[in-house]
């Protein structure tokens, strides 16, 4: 709410005094009591005279200047003496928006109260840059919201352990019940599973056995790369976990899994949030690793459409292997399912299979060239079949994989 009038002319007497605004303040009051002066004599002549002459109401701006405090009010003429211009007896027309602005740096004034050195800092600089509380309004960083510190008494403590799970550590071995339950859990109540259809088996071969191979660097990761289970422990036991590959350009997201009792938490969009700052926190130390992939994006599937809510993020174009923001892409996957993404018609796959023959095959435990294979091998069809594979792997991909031949 504003004051009234009376505050607010109050208050800018005020400011200007305590801000040091430049003005000829003695020339002022002189000029207030020449005018009240020149009132009273008027008075005793002709009182007719006095009742057409405009008056208005003001404070005492001598008393006001020294205290800042509002006081009585008197008449005083508002026809400026020749050559002064502006009646200078009342406050300039100001924004209302300016008078806010100088109240929040007196205020800002009056509680640092260290020297007048520091309040003309604060009446030079910018608003925003003076008062150090003003970052408290910015919005806070990922990090700031994860990590955000509790107190001691907390009714809740929430603790997240990244464990190897290929090949399994010690810590993984020693959860991996508890664990194996929460998926089963999982598989039942959120996609509707049969009890016989997660088994142990099952999960093992789903979520634990992985083709990578641990592998640790200098300028890597402490906790090196391979493949990991993030368990989210609350006050004691797990109640969701996430199954991530760490790479060396990336962390990528497999899968997760929580205890549907505490569905209403949104796990999924927490630990989404989570594995986005841990990817961050892993670049701090290895720079090269920039990315978080969140696998497959299914434009039509609402349990995989969720992805795209997640900015800025890139979709790869299935053609020339390019990342093209998702903005871009989405007007196109609203009218076929399937979409070439990137807009320049005549871009190619740069890292495209360009010699077929040098691609990689394993026949009859040997390794060969394709070249010396398809020697061996007359069907068209096979040919076929090979070449759609090395248009899929690119040249660099089908030099280093094996495909086998029967």
């Amino acid at each position: 709410m504003e004051p009234t009038a009376e505050d607010a002319v109050a208050g800018d007497f005020a400011l200007i005094n305590k801000l040091d605004i430049q003005c000829d303040l003695t020339a002022l009051s002189d000029d207030l009591r020449e005018s009240l002066e020149s009132e009273e004599k008027q008075k005793g002549k002709s009182s007719k005279r006095e009742d057409t002459n405009e008056l208005i109401q003001s404070q005492d701006i001598e008393e006001k200047l020294g205290s800042g405090e509002p006081s009585r009010s008197v008449k005083v003429h508002t026809v400026p003496k020749p050559g002064k211009g502006a009646d200078l007896s009342k406050p300039p027309c100001r924004k209302a928006k300016e008078i806010r602005k100088e109240r929040k740096r007196l205020k800002l004034m009056q509680q640092n109260r260290a020297g007048e050195l520091e309040g003309l800092q604060a009446q030079c600089e910018p608003l925003s840059s003076s008062p150090p509380k003003a970052k408290c309004n910015q919005p806070k960083s990922l990090e700031d919201l994860i990590f955000e510190s509790l107190p001691e008494n907390a009714s809740h403590k929430l603790e997240v352990r990244v464990v190897r799970s290929s090949p399994q550590s010690s810590q993984f071995k020693a959860t991996f019940q508890e664990s194996y339950q929460v998926y089963k859990r999982y598989q039942m109540v959120i996609h509707k599973d049969p009890p016989d259809k997660p088994t142990v088996s099952q999960f093992t071969r789903f979520l634990c056995s992985s083709p990578l191979e641990a592998e640790t660097s200098p300028n890597g990761p402490d906790c090196g790369y391979g493949s990991f289970h993030q368990q989210y422990w609350l006050d004691g036991k797990i109640i969701a976990v996430g199954v991530i590959d760490i790479l060396p350009h990336c962390v990528s997201s497999v899968y997760l899994y929580y205890d549907p009792d505490y569905s209403f938490l949104s796990l999924g969009v927490y630990s989404a949030l989570r594995e986005i700052a841990f990817t961050r926190h892993l670049h701090e130390k290895t720079s090269q690793l920039s990315y978080y992939y969140m696998g497959f994006y299914i434009h039509s599937c609402p349990k995989m459409k969720y992805k795209g809510q997640y900015r800025p993020s890139d979709l790869l174009c299935p053609e020339t292997y390019v990342w093209v923001p998702i903005e871009q892409c989405l007007p196109s996957l609203e009218n076929s399912k399937y979409c070439r993404f990137n807009q320049d018609s005549e871009a190619v796959d740069e890292g495209r299979s360009k010699e077929p023959d040098r691609l990689q095959v394993l026949y009859k435990k040997a390794i060969m060239p394709y070249g010396v294979y398809k020697k061996q091998q007359k069907d068209p069809r096979d040919e076929a079949a090979v070449l759609q594979y090395a248009a899929l792997v690119g040249q660099a991909c089908s030099e280093r994989m094996l495909l086998f031949r029967n």
